[in-house]
């Protein structure tokens, strides 16, 4: 571990092939039960979810298998979280702020939340994925949702805006995570592409370089068996399941990514981490969609059945499964419904009709909303042949989402009720399986720490080797350091002594160095580390792993070599 050649030397350099320059090793504890850890993270899911669709599939769900316990979702400044700091609880350990993809809060004010000192706030803290894989395990990430998006970037990125989906998928690109499978391919691409990056990086042909197999189909997914795997099915978000089904889409299901990542990443004799999070049930929640609802939660389930079905014939994996939060306040029953009369049937018959959600509702009548057109559709996908005039114009005048129209209408005929547009904070479910002690009511927080307890680390020691605050300590060693911001979308962070520059990009693993080898002459080569250097904004501190310390200290001399063809150059 620690630093090693990215394989790529600049062109006056010689490369040592079997040059490698390390920091202590880390290793985890060899009595651990468990060598695999798997999470599935159900974003924006309540009770109400997943007990409405427990009775639409008329059978239990694969998560009844497993035991049951308890978890608080609030953060540290809100009793209602929001993704990004509920993501930095269960991934890192720590409460934090709204939209804070793991970094430490700005400020506290929930009760019992630990303050953090001026001097830590908006620092960057690591997950478990990056402790697994500091430790030498495989890691994961599945969602149905863009890769970027709160939950698999709170295991993966870190940044104070959990909206900057360019940084966030800069800095999971060069964290060389062994399978990424999910949406989100504009956030690699540059606008000259299709995209969305304003660096006019392509992030896909870094992605190449470093050995991964690219899949943007389900054809392409269920036949790959590469080491290293990275599938972007969508542009953005990933279809819906039911919609997925209805019209054949090229996007595999949450189910078969599940099952693909765990083929791939169980080969490592170490062990693995994986995250699975089934993404678009809080999108249907946000709509008020209850087809939208089940139609995500059942295929989460279905990932959580493969999941468990693993562990189970594995011996040595702990599964786990819960949400990020509560949406929308979904209720079984509204302010009509007489409970002693609540039959089952008036609940779940409206719905076991519909083929498609809202929002395939939306694509199957396309830029159509003709009267004649919509009834035609919900007749056809909904099973609904009595639409009133008032619903029919509702549809018809809706300069939103119909998702957010259609949603309401299915509820309304369901006695189904919901109380907000966002984000509630109850507590959750926690289902669980492989500890042998039962679990009570936990914090989100507890679950990173079980995790990194299961596979045999320490967080902090994580925190150690991959964020040091990079001024103070290249200043301890005699260095002077700056932040060169020439081409603003790619800042770099510059360490200069007399003999040796060092030019790490921000949100990147690499360290281009160009050292004096002699009178007027430099040797030029490119390092990568174990973690990747990041920018806090909110404080104009920069971060990088301890290994980068040790290289400017003590960099490896021998290994650089006059270029071939004796060309002098100028030191930067």
């Amino acid at each position: 571990m620690g630093v090693k050649p990215n394989g790529k030397s600049a062109l006056l350099f010689c490369a040592a092939a079997s040059l490698v320059f390390s920091t202590v090793a880390l290793s985890g504890d060899p009595t651990s039960k468990h060598r695999n850890v798997i999470v599935l993270v159900m974003d924006g899911c309540g009770a109400s979810h997943t007990s409405l669709t427990r009775w639409y599939k008329g059978t239990s769900l694969h998560l009844d298998r497993m035991n049951v316990a308890g978890v608080r979702t609030y953060g540290s400044e809100s009793i209602i979280t929001d993704s990004a700091p509920a993501a930095t609880a269960f991934a890192c350990g720590y409460k934090t702020s709204d939209g804070f993809v793991a970094v430490l809060p700005a400020r506290t004010t929930i009760p019992g939340v630990p303050a953090v000192p001026a001097s830590l706030r908006y620092k960057p803290i690591p997950s478990v994925l990056e402790g697994a894989r500091l430790y030498g395990k495989s890691v994961g990430l599945v969602t149905t949702i863009n890769i970027q998006h709160a939950t698999p970037a709170g295991y993966s990125a870190h940044t104070p805006d959990r909206s900057k989906y360019a940084d966030i998928a800069e800095q999971q690109v060069f964290l060389d995570i062994d399978v990424v499978l999910g949406g989100g391919r504009r956030y690699l691409l540059p606008k000259a592409r299709g995209g969305s990056r304003n660096d006019g990086d392509d992030l896909t042909e870094a992605l190449a370089a470093r050995g991964y197999q690219l899949v943007s189909k389900r054809s392409e997914l269920l036949g790959a068996s590469p080491s290293k795997l990275w599938g972007m099915f969508a542009a953005d978000a990933m279809s819906h399941e039911f919609d997925r089904i209805a019209f054949e889409l090229e996007q595999p299901s949450l189910a078969e990514m599940t099952e693909k990542a765990i083929e791939i990443l169980s080969r490592d004799p170490d062990g693995f981490f994986l995250m699975v999070e089934g993404g678009r049930i809080d999108t249907a929640s946000h709509a008020h969609d209850p087809i939208g609802v089940i139609s995500d939660v059942l295929a989460y389930d279905e990932a959580v059945g493969k999941a468990f079905d693993f562990a189970q014939e594995d011996g040595e994996t702990v599964v786990l499964a819960f949400s990020d939060h509560g949406n929308g306040g979904l209720s079984i029953g509204s302010k009509t419904t007489t409970v002693d009369y609540t039959r089952l049937a008036t609940v779940v018959n409206p719905l076991r009709a519909a083929k498609l959600t809202g929002e395939g509702v939306s694509r199957a009548l396309g830029t159509n909303r003709s009267s004649t057109r919509i009834r035609s559709v919900m007749s056809e996908y909904y099973g609904v042949s009595d639409l009133s005039s008032s619903e029919v114009q509702t549809i018809v005048s809706t300069d939103g989402s119909v998702a957010r129209v259609i949603g309401p209408m299915m509820s309304q005929r369901s006695n189904l009720a919901w109380t907000t547009g966002n984000h509630t904070g109850e507590d959750l479910f926690l289902y669980y399986w492989g500890f042998d002690q039962p679990l009570g009511a936990i914090e989100n927080t507890e679950i990173a720490r079980m995790c990194a307890e299961t596979m045999g680390f320490d967080l902090a020691e994580v925190d150690r080797e991959l964020f040091v605050e990079a001024k103070p300590a290249f200043e301890a060693i005699g260095a002077q350091v700056s932040l060169d911001q020439t081409d603003s979308p790619n800042p770099v962070f510059v360490v200069q002594t007399p003999r040796m520059t060092a030019r790490m990009p921000i949100n990147r693993d690499t360290v281009q160095v160009v050292v004096k080898v002699a009178r007027d002459l430099y040797a030029e080569q490119e390092f990568m580390l174990d973690g990747v250097t990041i920018y806090a904004p909110n404080t104009g501190k920069v971060y990088v792993p301890a290994a980068a310390i040790d290289l400017i200290k003590e960099p490896p001399l021998r290994d650089f070599r006059p270029p071939t063809d004796r060309r002098r150059r100028e030191s930067r």
